[in-house]
């Protein structure tokens, strides 16, 4: 189950695939709820279409029990941006169906977004309040792209989530991604990623190997025992196909059995055997103690089945090597969504001044005015407080920190319509990962902490 193979896709400069140039891929356009599009209509009607605003994508809460976030899917919406076109054949489909007026259609034909995106970059912790996401443009041309953001956003950020409290319950041991049949399958291919992102070291999922270079593991399941007259044949099967490092699947029938099939048809040099039912506690420490009776130390043990979070800490003290996840991942391990909105915080008048503008619905307030971040490092270098700034929008686009204890945390992904390639593909991918390391790392211990508990640091105001 543990061997690797290296993507090795070509990429774009745009992150995808050399093999499916970009004019292949299908618009992303109608990714919307019908709203969007009946706003805009109604916004053109009265001319306030054009006024200059900024929206934010954040959350109010974290889920019941979390410390802490991880923003995941930035380079998914950023690959998707530049293919938010309304083509022939969307626009016909609009029109047939009477979504909106032939006005709203001619304007949606030449759509492009040539606005400006800011946000936390991907891999990032965050807290209840973060500004994510900020689109600025018109209202036209930034209302129609909040669904698309938010379904890829919600879902990316509550898998990374999760594999990153997996990621960090199973401490220096790898986790294996394995949840593509318990997902749509243009989830699973998401999943994946943004089980990498959170230090998950592979995935089974071919797309998501092939899309962004990630490294891909697998080798029988319990139907290539069955196939054949009996174990022994089939892992000698295996091994004469795969090699002496392949993992052999030992729980099919006795496990204790098993594993005497196993090294009597790949010797000592075993690279791994998975479990997969039972005990998984119980059995590692005895398969354990039996493969070292047989003179395979080396041989490693991985275990899958149902695996979450709470499962893997508690297999901590055992003699495991690696773990396979996948329904638990792929579902968010209890918190299939982050809750992220996306709202209008800032708005043109009718001078074309930028005023701040909030909600005050009862248990959804927004804060008008567009924000800036910055963490608060302690002096041991970890994180006490997340500091959202804010106040006249010119002081809060020209804020940089002025102590050395502030690090900022917005970033530019999207200037002028053009989308930074820094954050797509298979690069984007690795450095999400890099950035998800450091940050973890930077927030206090209690932060990793799988108990239910307040978020690993308090999020602050500072008013210019």
């Amino acid at each position: 189950m543990t061997e690797p193979a290296r993507g090795s896709a070509a990429l774009t400069s745009g992150g995808l695939p050399a093999a499916l140039p970009p004019t292949a891929r299908p618009s992303t356009a109608l990714l919307t709820d019908k709203y969007e599009l009946t706003m805009l209509q109604a916004a053109l009607a009265d001319g306030t279409a054009h006024r200059h605003c900024v929206f934010e994508v954040f959350t109010r809460r974290l889920p019941p029990g979390r410390r802490y976030g991880v923003v995941a899917g930035t380079g998914r919406v950023l690959e998707s941006l530049p293919h938010f076109r309304f083509e022939d054949a969307e626009l016909a489909f609009l029109e047939e169906t009477n979504v909106v007026d032939a006005r709203t259609i001619d304007f949606l034909s030449g759509y492009r977004f040539t606005g400006s995106v800011m946000g936390y970059a991907e891999g990032e912790t965050f807290f209840p309040g973060s500004p994510l996401m900020q689109v600025e443009g018109t209202f036209a041309e930034a209302v129609l792209l909040e669904t698309l953001i938010l379904s890829i956003l919600n879902y990316d950020s509550a898998v990374a989530s999760a594999a990153s409290r997996m990621t960090s319950a199973a401490v220096d041991r790898p986790c294996l991604e394995m949840g593509a049949r318990r997902a749509h399958e243009q989830a699973a291919v998401a999943a994946s990623r943004a089980a990498v992102i959170a230090g998950f070291a592979g995935t089974s999922n071919l797309e998501a190997g092939y899309r962004y270079g990630l490294t891909t593991i697998g080798t029988a399941a319990h139907a290539f025992t069955l196939l054949h007259d009996d174990e022994l044949s089939a892992f000698q099967a295996q091994v004469a196909a795969l090699g002496t490092q392949t993992t052999l699947l030992v729980d099919t029938y006795d496990v204790r059995q098993g594993v005497i099939n196993a090294i009597q048809a790949a010797g000592t040099s075993l690279g791994a055997v998975r479990l997969d039912s039972g005990d998984l506690g119980g059995l590692a420490v005895e398969v354990r103690h039996q493969l070292d009776g047989l003179g395979a130390t080396a041989t490693k043990i991985t275990v899958t089945s149902d695996l979450d979070e709470h499962a893997i800490a508690s297999l901590a003290a055992v003699p495991v090597d690696s773990y396979g996840v996948g329904t638990s991942l792929v579902t968010g391990s209890g918190a299939p969504t982050c809750g992220m909105v996306y709202k209008l915080v800032a708005r043109a008048d009718r001078q074309g001044v930028l005023q701040p503008v909030a909600k005050a619905s009862a248990g959804k307030p927004s804060q008008g005015g567009r924000k800036c971040a910055a963490r608060r490092l302690g002096a041991d270098g970890r994180a006490v407080e997340e500091v959202l700034i804010s106040g006249d929008d010119q002081q809060v686009v020209r804020w940089s920190p002025d102590s050395d204890d502030l690090r900022p945390l917005l970033v530019p992904l999207v200037v002028d319509g053009a989308v930074d390639s820094r954050w797509v593909g298979a690069h984007g991918v690795e450095t999400a990962a890099r950035t998800h390391r450091a940050s973890r790392a930077e927030l206090p211990r209690g932060a990793r902490r799988l108990s239910a508990g307040d978020p690993a640091i308090p999020t602050v105001q500072l008013r210019l």
